[in-house]
């Protein structure tokens, strides 16, 4: 199968997040075009912030020739990026957060995976996940070098992902019953693969994922998204009321054994941990400290998970 010229469209949703929003638009207007890239656009779609995105985004139209603002109500993730798949012109859509800065062959290599995958699989059924490699640099994010943290074993995570658009709406595009945190994509990706659409992995494709390095005042903010993800998974998990869905998203009794154990029945908790997270962020290792604060965290999702299913009559 030939792989014609692709003009690809980057949806990106962003909700209040211009400083770094900055640096992510900046990198993709730097792209290196290459066949069988012929062309590209970047759609972004503003998801009712409240800062300066959209003032921003109009005074400096004429420096980001590429981008196309779309706004909208605010209504979350899934229902930015279904807005941003309806607006674009592109044959492949690619997905990306707001604070993913990327490299100048980020495009081109998506396109050269995709263009390899459909002349060996004779179709278009897969799709390319892109690096992610995580760093709190806002200065130089792309100085981070890959960690074997980074690695995921996600399956269509919109954080790095570029897919045929038809694909893309036969399987019927995102869930807008997801209007909490997390989840929406890898329940598109069910669907995916239940089409029998295979991903496709493109280590060239690099983005680096800003966040800020973890400080003591972001926890109870980390608290309340572990509870959010809950409750999302549970959205996920009655939808897809399979052993694999129970496993991703931690619905078993294993895992709930796991954290016990790894917390010391819930010992080792946010508060507990305090003295210790705030020592390793004042000797530069916010990153161990967030692993740390991983395990408190990961306990609180699976037993709000469990306590919102009881709520709910599941088993």
């Amino acid at each position: 199968m030939q792989a014609p010229a692709m003009f690809f469209s980057v949806v990106i949703p962003t909700y209040n997040r211009l400083p770094i929003l900055r640096k992510c638009l900046r990198a993709l207007e730097e792209q290196e075009i290459s066949a069988p890239v012929r062309g590209y656009e970047v759609v972004v779609v503003d998801d009712g912030s409240s800062d300066d995105t959209v003032p921003w985004l109009r005074a400096h139209a004429a420096t980001l020739p590429h981008v196309r603002l779309i706004r909208q109500e605010h209504g979350g993730p899934a229902e930015g990026r279904n807005r941003g798949v309806r607006e674009a012109r592109g044959e492949v859509i690619v997905f990306i957060d707001s604070d993913l800065v990327v490299t100048p062959t980020f495009l081109a290599s998506h396109a050269r995976a995709l263009a390899a995958a459909w002349r060996q699989r004779g179709d278009r059924l897969c799709f390319t996940y892109g690096a992610v490699v995580n760093t709190a640099n806002f200065d130089h994010p792309t100085r981070e070098p890959h960690k074997l943290t980074d690695h995921s074993w996600a399956y269509f995570a919109t954080g790095n992902v570029a897919i045929d658009r038809e694909v893309l709406e036969r399987a019927g595009l995102f869930d807008t019953s997801f209007r909490l945190y997390g989840w929406e994509d890898l329940e598109l990706g069910e669907r995916l693969r239940q089409l029998g659409v295979v991903l496709v992995r493109a280590p060239e494709a690099v983005g680096y994922h800003w966040h800020p390095a973890l400080s003591l005042e972001q926890i109870p903010d980390l608290l309340r998204v572990e509870r959010e993800r809950a409750k999302m998974a549970l959205v996920f998990f009655r939808k897809h009321p399979s052993r694999r869905v129970r496993f991703i998203v931690q619905y078993t009794w294993l895992h709930r054994l796991l954290w016990e154990l790894l917390t010391l029945g819930g010992l080792l908790n946010e508060r507990s941990l305090r003295p210790l997270l705030a020592w390793l962020v004042r000797h530069g290792q916010a990153r161990w400290a967030m692993e740390l604060l991983r395990l408190p965290l990961n306990r609180l999702g699976v037993r709000e998970l469990f306590a919102e299913a009881r709520r709910q009559g599941l088993r």
